[in-house]
């Protein structure tokens, strides 16, 4: 599903992101709704910011692409 381009700006605006963060997003199948709704405010402390987040689910994703990358490689 293509979300609208309102969406993606007011996402943007809530969660400080940069025109980046946003297209990094997007490649990681993320919507925006998801993204605000992982803003940390006072109760939730443990929540890291939403541009730290992204960061993290690419490393980990990228983590686990190489991973199997080398499990391949040494199974030939």
């Amino acid at each position: 599903m293509a979300y609208s381009d309102e969406l993606w700006a007011e996402c943007k605006r809530k969660c400080r992101l940069n025109m980046e963060d946003i297209e990094l997003a997007k490649k990681l199948g993320l919507n925006p709704r998801s993204l605000i709704k992982n803003i940390p405010n006072k109760s939730r402390p443990w929540k890291a910011p939403v541009k730290v987040w992204l960061r993290e689910i690419e490393a980990e994703r990228n983590k686990k692409t190489e991973q199997k990358a080398r499990r391949k490689n040494s199974a030939m």
